[in-house]
């Protein structure tokens, strides 16, 4: 299929949508796997510690059941360094890989999973937590966890919980050329439409190796999100209307 233009910012009629990402000093990224952090939140998470922040990550898996495995390797191993060497491209400071089984995240008790973020926080005390939307970006229910085990232990700990979201018009593009059901917010639910430099994100992308190739789905979305990154408040700051 011919790849569609990219379908322009989205505009919210009636609302300005925050050009700024919070002054966090020491984000908390909650993750599922190796790749989300730079996949999705890459350009997001750089330009915070480009700011001046102190970024963790906190990875549930190790990523080993992907059904992407572009170098033949041992992806339990693999995918760890490859996180790492990532993380590092994008200017974070700190991992916390965990061992639950790629693709079974859902099936942990909810409480557990958030039991991890607040034990990660209270080493770290980050100002603001980071995740995937809820719709989980692709649907993925690990992602989908991930996220809720965020907002459960920012409610828990009364800290805000910021989602990377796409826009509606772009997911649309993207489940119509990929056949994935790539999920989106229409403008109304969107808080922060963010201008982003996307250099450090394409060069931690590829040392994700063993996920990564040419024609891989994550260089079209970049393409058609630009030099701009949508974001929505899950649990807005404390005051927030």
């Amino acid at each position: 299929m011919k790849p569609t233009r990219s379908p322009g910012p989205v505009v919210s009629p009636g609302r300005r949508l925050s050009p700024l990402l919070p002054a966090w000093k020491r984000p908390l990224a909650v993750v599922a796997h190796p790749d989300d952090e730079t996949f999705g939140l890459g350009a997001i998470l750089s330009q915070m510690a480009v700011a001046g922040a102190r970024v963790h990550i906190l990875c549930y898996t190790h990523g080993e059941a992907s059904t992407l495995n572009e170098n033949h390797t041992d992806l339990l191993r693999q995918r760890e360094h490859e996180l790492r060497q990532a993380s590092a491209a994008l200017g974070v400071a700190g991992i916390t890989l965990l061992d639950y089984g790629d693709g079974r995240l859902a099936a942990q008790p909810p409480g557990e999973l958030a039991d991890r973020v607040t034990a990660v926080a209270a080493q770290q005390h980050p100002d603001g937590l980071l995740a995937f939307d809820d719709t989980g970006i692709t649907g993925h229910p690990d992602h989908q966890a991930a996220t809720a085990a965020a907002v459960r232990a920012g409610t828990a700990l009364t800290l805000p919980v910021l989602a990377w979201a796409l826009p509606a018009n772009i997911a649309r593009v993207l489940r119509a050329e990929t056949g994935q059901p790539f999920a989106g917010q229409p403008p109304g639910a969107l808080d922060f439409q963010i201008p982003v430099n996307r250099a450090c994100q394409r060069q931690a992308a590829w040392f994700h190796a063993s996920q990564i190739s040419p024609g891989a789905v994550v260089w079209r979305r970049l393409d058609l999100q630009d030099d701009t990154e949508h974001l929505r408040w899950l649990l807005p700051p404390a005051g927030t209307a």
